[in-house]
């Protein structure tokens, strides 16, 4: 049986990137990952820095990238640099996610919080209806994620349209505020 999400924490993520983006002045699109791992401390390792004879570990633990904290309280996210940067990119944002959502152990239920709340901060729905983009393809360009990952935004901006259009909520209000002020 797949666990489900409940509407209540998906809201709650969404805030949760909204606050992120406040308090780490992310106010243009592309959203970047690496700044956003910037500006909160966290270290962002490609395996590629890594010794050759070594690196297969990191690949055996994840294709993509993986975070660690070590005991100092220090995050490390470690991403396969070998990826396009779409790819890398959302690595960078789905790891931020654990960390951001206090995961302290790999499940289910973290890995389909994670991947929402990557999906929602690489490509907010109420920006895509702010910049006017009405298939993948500008999705894809205008926030430099990947095609299969744009497809998935439009998808969820088309099912966002439906749900709230014409009434924004408290967090997408503040949302474009943000990315007003740096227009």
């Amino acid at each position: 049986m797949s666990i489900k999400i409940s509407n209540q924490r998906y809201e709650e993520i969404k805030r949760i990137v909204v606050r992120m983006f406040v308090k780490y002045g992310v106010s243009c699109v592309p959203i970047n990952g690496f700044e956003i791992a910037h500006k909160m401390g966290i270290k962002v390792i490609p395996y590629s820095a890594i010794a050759p004879s070594k690196r297969w570990l990191l690949i055996k633990k994840s294709e993509d990238g993986f975070s660690v904290e070590r005991t100092n309280g220090q995050w490390y996210i470690f991403y396969n640099d070998e990826k396009d940067y779409g790819r890398v990119n959302h690595t960078i944002m789905h790891e931020i996610g654990h960390i951001v959502l206090d995961h302290t152990e790999d499940s289910e239920l973290a890995e389909k919080e994670v991947k929402f709340f990557a999906k929602y901060a690489l490509a907010p729905p109420v920006l895509i209806h702010k910049l006017k983009l009405d298939n993948p393809e500008s999705i894809s360009k205008i926030f430099e994620i990947s095609y299969e990952a744009a497809c998935y935004a439009y998808d969820y901006y088309q099912k966002w349209r439906r749900r709230y259009y014409g009434s924004y909520t408290d967090y997408e209000h503040r949302l474009l505020c943000l990315f007003d002020q740096a227009s």
